[in-house]
């Protein structure tokens, strides 16, 4: 016999009831927070070819791969081009000629068709592209607008499974600036979570901060580039895109300005208002390709990286575990490798932000930086016995040199005896390496013998489980970011 409701305990009663309105709250409480993530970051009708595209360049296209398609109009494809393997000698020439060679086979096609009917199987194909009554001038038009983009699927894994090391601390981040966590997927478009990447202007790290930008908000000099770290950097583009959001009041426009830079973007909304007309009109300034497709791609790899999450087959990378110490004062990197019985390698793999004159021991670990450490009792131990006479006051000094009129990069470093690639690293010269008469360039690896003697710094060696962070000091007017090249 089925036991009544109304035959249990009280307690029993109100226990489910509880349950009840817990589940439907959960339940509603779910949806809402859907909601919530589509109103951030809604999936404009105007931008869902973009979308599609990106999302097979992530997760279907290969970089063996290369798609031919119209820059203006995603969803036309025009051919998937097998290449070489990048990592083989001699490829890269190889691939960029194929490429070129495939844009101009479509470039005469196109051009063809604006002006005759199609004869061949494969002509057909492509005019298949072009519906409507304007086609002619549509095919004349995408005729110049021939663009070839390499697949990413190796590249957006590796990233998806790296970034397990840091996808935890990275949301963390972004709620403690009261930003929606999906934005950590923006460092897939960035960067593919790659801590050590540069671009070809210069910007660094996990979230591509240029030089000029990424000074508002982190340290970046000679012994540091806190661009490269990749919790240090995440705080700096949660400060970056909160500032952005205040400014813009739109999602869609705030990460669009991440890529194109935050006064562009006003210069555009200004003109055009809303995101979906600039992305249909705008083409001023640098508002390009990239530029335009920024937010795309932001979808996608939000959707691609959350669908290879949950798929059983991918491995993610362990969660990143370690000791942050606060260094009260400047310390060599031999003096923390002999201590804690860690090689400079690994100093390195734990703290991306130090540069090679620090881990070459030309110059100290500077005084107020919190120093990764691998975690563990024994680490606790180390730092609690760690001698201040380790510390120093100050930095040991550099050698310099005052260039002369008919001097190159590469004589003044034939002079001191270094390589010219140390001697523009030490002084960011560009690849043109530009100088002039006056400056000042600093020799790597050339401190001076007489050194002034130091005592140990005064100060508490402190452990911490979370690093020091620097605000910008004008958050309200930061630079253009860019993304790789």
């Amino acid at each position: 016999m089925t036991a009544r409701l109304s035959c249990f305990p009280n307690s029993l009663k109100i226990l489910i009831f509880s349950y009840i309105v817990w589940w439907s709250f959960a339940s509603a409480s779910q949806c809402l927070g859907a909601n919530k993530d589509n109103r951030d970051f809604p999936l404009f009708p105007v931008i869902k070819n973009n979308v599609q595209f990106w999302e097979k360049i992530y997760g279907k296209y290969s970089l063996k791969e290369a798609v031919i398609h119209d820059s203006e109009d995603l969803s036309k494809i025009y051919e998937v081009l097998p290449l070489f393997d990048r990592n083989l000698p001699g490829t890269h020439r190889l691939n960029e000629i194929a490429e070129l060679q495939a844009k101009e086979k479509y470039r005469g096609i196109l051009e063809k068709l604006a002006k005759q009917a199609p004869a061949t199987a494969e002509e057909k194909r492509i005019a298949a592209l072009f519906p409507g009554k304007n086609c002619s001038q549509d095919m004349a038009r995408a005729a110049n607008n021939i663009r070839s983009q390499s697949g990413q699927k190796e590249r957006f894994l590796a990233g998806v499974v790296t970034s397990g090391m840091y996808m935890k601390e990275i949301k963390k981040i972004l709620r403690s600036h009261r930003l929606p966590e999906d934005l950590a997927y923006l460092a897939h478009v960035e960067s593919s979570f790659n801590v050590r990447a540069y671009s070809k202007v210069g910007a660094a790290g996990m979230w591509q901060f240029t030089p000029s930008t990424g000074k508002r908000y982190l340290k970046i000099d000679y012994t540091v580039d806190e661009r490269l770290d990749p919790i240090r950097s995440t705080h700096a583009a949660a400060q970056y895109l909160q500032n952005s959001y205040r400014t813009l009041n739109n999602w869609p426009l705030a990460i669009t300005s991440y890529n194109y830079g935050l006064s562009g973007m006003m210069r555009a909304t200004k003109e055009l208002e809303t995101y979906e007309k600039i992305f249909q009109n705008y083409n001023k300034g640098y508002f390009k390709f990239a530029s335009k497709n920024f937010y795309s791609e932001f979808l996608a790899a939000l959707k691609t990286a959350k669908m290879l999450e949950t798929n059983g087959s991918v491995k993610l990378a362990p969660e990143l575990s370690c000791r942050y110490l606060d260094l009260p004062g400047y310390v060599h990197i031999n003096d923390i490798s002999k201590h804690f019985k860690i090689s400079a390698a690994t100093v390195k793999e734990l703290n991306p932000a130090l540069m090679s004159p620090v881990i070459s021991g030309e110059k100290r670990i500077p005084k107020g930086y919190s120093l990764r450490l691998p975690a563990g009792n024994n680490t606790d131990r180390l730092i609690a016995s760690l001698s201040p006479i380790v510390f120093k006051n100050g930095q040991k000094s550099s050698s310099y040199h005052l260039v002369k009129k008919g001097e190159t990069v590469s004589s003044i470093a034939k002079l001191h005896g270094v390589s010219i690639k140390s001697l523009m690293q030490a002084n960011n010269i560009d690849k043109q390496a530009r100088i002039s008469i006056r400056q000042n360039l600093r020799i790597p690896g050339k401190a001076q013998t007489a050194e002034r003697i130091e005592t140990g710094a005064r100060g508490k060696t402190v452990l911490n489980s979370v690093p020091k962070v620097k605000h910008a000091t004008d958050a309200s007017a930061p630079g253009e970011v860019t993304t790789p090249g």
